[in-house]
């Protein structure tokens, strides 16, 4: 396998990570992405997008980034705060008064964003197809009483903190995650989508599954309603349908190269990878300060959580402890590290099961940070 793409000079020892990666066969298409201060330094693709391994993974190859795009969801989350639409210390309800309902008045944007909301999933049942319906879902959150005591814990919401967060954001900014992305895409040339049409979906990666579940540790019923209720993730649909849904937790596609410029304004003093202001230095200070530590309720570790973002107390995201990230189902990443400058990620379609901290995107950050 000859990978193909553009590496700076002194950055050869992350082409052979990459290439060493398929040369064990841990992949079957794979990229990887760096800017730093505004420059890229790496972006790198190989492999095969299909499953017969027929067609090459082009730079126009996307894939889809499941929990990745969490990432995406906190600089959205973070510009409308440094834009004066939100408030990380106001209450939800203050935007979604309806949200106040079954004891979630007091619920703050930055608890809902670093998972301490108890609402982590549906303890009772629901048609699977109901994750589609982007108002119904809206309805069941802002009418369900939380399964913990808000603040109390922290307890990863796969899916529901992207419906929460993209209706706050549609609320004060008139635009649904999608249609935001959309500019965002249009402004910088930018391959990243969350709901697609059929012209996007014909790029899209083939992904198979992993060889066996995640494993989530001794189980409880957070982990149940978060996870392994027939109803915890959308089924019994098209795949057509879930690709042109937005679903801004868990469906984003993207490459690699888009994923690090997008989130590039929050390591980067504020300044998008066309050398603009986005973020105040101010709101990127309250995006990344921890908003709670402790063993989570729903994942298998003790996490510390900033607004949206995972702190890498637990070195999932490379070896610099003051560094950011987040992990998405199967193996991909995206690395904030303001003290660098710099934002990575790593997109696959070959899916493994680990939670984060996959050992494929690790050996690309150790890389990395070796030629730094």
């Amino acid at each position: 396998m000859t990978s193909a793409g553009f590496l700076s000079d002194g950055f050869s020892a992350v082409g052979d990570a990459f290439e060493k990666n398929f040369e064990e066969g841990l992949e079957l298409g794979a990229a990887f992405a760096v800017v730093r201060g505004g420059e890229t330094l790496v972006d790198i693709r190989g492999g095969f997008s299909d499953k017969a391994k027929e067609t090459p993974w082009t730079e126009d190859t996307i894939a889809c980034i499941y929990s990745s795009g969490k990432a995406v969801l906190s600089f959205l989350m973070a510009r409308a705060v440094s834009d004066g639409r939100l408030d990380y210390d106001a209450p939800v309800a203050q935007y979604w008064p309806d949200f106040g309902a079954a004891g979630k008045e007091d619920i703050t944007v930055a608890q809902m964003l670093s998972h301490q909301a108890g609402l982590c999933g549906f303890p009772d049942e629901m048609p699977p197809e109901t994750w589609l319906d982007w108002d119904a879902i809206c309805a069941k959150l802002a009418a369900m009483a939380p399964l913990w005591t808000p603040g109390s814990a922290n307890g990863y919401h796969p899916q529901t903190v992207g419906f929460i967060a993209g209706e706050l954001l549609r609320r004060v900014t008139g635009k649904s995650v999608g249609e935001a992305i959309t500019g965002l895409s249009g402004a910088h040339g930018l391959n990243l989508y969350c709901g697609m049409g059929e012209a996007e979906a014909a790029r899209a990666a083939y992904m198979p599954k992993p060889p066996k579940a995640p494993d989530l540790g001794p189980m409880n019923e957070f982990k149940q309603a978060a996870f392994l209720k027939p109803w915890s993730a959308p089924a019994k649909v098209s795949r057509e349908d879930w690709m042109g849904a937005e679903l801004p937790a868990s469906n984003m596609h993207a490459d690699a190269l888009s994923l690090a410029k997008v989130t590039h304004p929050l390591a980067n003093g504020g300044l998008d990878v066309a050398g603009q202001s986005v973020l105040s230095e101010e709101t990127i200070d309250a995006a990344l300060k921890e908003r709670i530590r402790g063993d989570d309720l729903v994942l298998p570790f003790h996490l510390s959580w900033a607004a949206g973002l995972m702190r890498n107390i637990n070195r999932h995201f490379g070896p610099n402890e003051n560094a950011f990230g987040h992990a998405g189902f199967g193996g991909s990443c995206v690395v904030v590290d303001p003290e660098n400058n710099l934002t990575a990620a790593y997109v696959m379609n070959k899916m493994s099961p680990h939670l984060v901290g996959d050992p494929r995107a690790v050996r690309l950050l150790d890389a990395l940070y070796d030629c730094l």
